[in-house]
């Protein structure tokens, strides 16, 4: 049996839909999964980057493209009233409810309910009154606000970054790593055992050279 890991964070409607569409993309496989929010913004800012909702004419395509592919994949996506939203108490919340054997990985429970509190329904996401439902709905067993919750979050966001991450959803198998939503097809085909992945294209876009850059 295969481990994935897959860092999320809820911000993100990629993230959601792989997330939904996750067992279903897997289905007949043997493997397991432990879920790792962290800080999607903490990843920009280590690259230097904007997100997709901080590029005006990218915000109103990604918006539409989620919105069309939930339709395609008969996955139920609104949109929150505001986005994007400051996601850290959605994600410190997570982590709050992560057990303590596993405290940087909170189950699939708790990962849906969050998702699902921004991704249904078309309210504002950071709304302090939902948030506190969300709250009393998932128990968490821990302080949002506590140093252990910040460190996780902290620690995955290095954890998925040191690994390569430059985005969400990402998942780690082994010593594969997969980005995007439209990665599932490829990461189905791993846990196949496809031959290709023991070929030389995997390594070789390491080695090609870089032609121009902007200066």
């Amino acid at each position: 049996m295969k481990h994935i890991t897959f860092y999320l964070d809820f911000i993100s409607p990629y993230a959601y839909l792989a997330f939904e569409h996750l067992p279903e993309a897997l289905k007949g496989l043997s493997y397991s999964v432990s879920y790792k929010p962290l800080l999607f913004a903490g990843m920009l800012k280590h690259f230097g980057q904007l997100g997709p909702a901080e590029i005006v004419p990218k915000r109103d395509w990604t918006y539409r493209h989620v919105l069309w592919l939930a339709h395609q994949q008969g996955i139920p996506l609104q949109m929150p009233a505001s986005h994007p939203f400051n996601p850290l108490p959605l994600l410190r919340l997570a982590l709050a409810c992560s057990q303590e054997a596993m405290p940087g990985s909170p189950n699939r429970y708790v990962c849906e309910s969050i998702f699902r509190h921004v991704w249904r329904g078309g309210a504002e996401a950071a709304d302090a009154q939902r948030l506190e439902s969300l709250m009393q709905k998932l128990a968490p067993a821990r302080d949002l606000q506590s140093d252990e919750v910040k460190a996780q979050l902290k620690k995955n966001t290095e954890e998925a970054i040191a690994l390569g991450a430059f985005g969400v959803p990402f998942f780690a198998v082994d010593d594969k790593h997969f980005w995007g939503l439209d990665s599932l097809p490829m990461l189905r085909a791993y846990l196949l055992g496809d031959a290709w992945f023991d070929g030389p294209d995997w390594q070789v876009v390491a080695q090609v050279g870089t032609g121009a850059q902007r200066t």
